[in-house]
């Protein structure tokens, strides 16, 4: 079976048992997290979260781009929320190219360069330590509360980036 009849299956049976909830569009904890779009890490389970508890938002690598500064700050100033986790992991793809090498590779395939950089790093903690002192700094967030982690996904373990 194809994967849209899948989800077209699923969100069936979804809809069945859906109940409308009564709260707003803000998260009930009140926190945001930025992780790796990687599809071993399951955030729900590893934070204990429910549906409506958080905003999440992943991109690979789980990068403070400019575009998930935007998001952050939409977060906070529209929607209530008042604390940002950040969540790379380790064995990540992002650690096995270069920024150079990964441009050259599209641009030679496809006879242009992306105006995005892929954002690659070397150290996962290093890397979410970095994001923070950034996220940290950031004039348009009402709140720089913040905290970073490294998922191990040979252990399952939830690692602090800061010491």
């Amino acid at each position: 079976m194809a994967f849209h009849e899948e989800a077209t299956e699923a969100a069936t049976r979804f809809r069945e048992t859906f109940v409308p909830s009564a709260m707003g569009p803000a998260p009930r904890r009140h926190v945001a997290v930025l992780a790796c779009m990687d599809a071993r890490l399951d955030l729900f389970r590893l934070l204990g979260l429910d549906v409506g508890d958080a905003h999440i938002l992943r991109n690979a690598g789980g990068l403070l781009t400019d575009d998930a500064v935007r998001s952050l700050v939409l977060s906070q100033r529209a929607l209530g929320t008042r604390h940002t986790v950040l969540i790379h992991h380790t064995d990540c793809g992002l650690q096995k190219i270069t920024d150079e090498s990964f441009l050259d590779e599209l641009e030679g395939a496809t006879g242009q360069r992306p105006p995005w950089v892929p954002g690659a790093f070397t150290d996962p903690f290093e890397d979410v330590r970095r994001a923070l002192a950034v996220l940290r700094s950031c004039p348009w967030l009402l709140s720089t509360s913040a905290e970073g982690f490294v998922f191990d996904v040979a252990t399952g373990e939830l690692l602090p980036a800061e010491a």
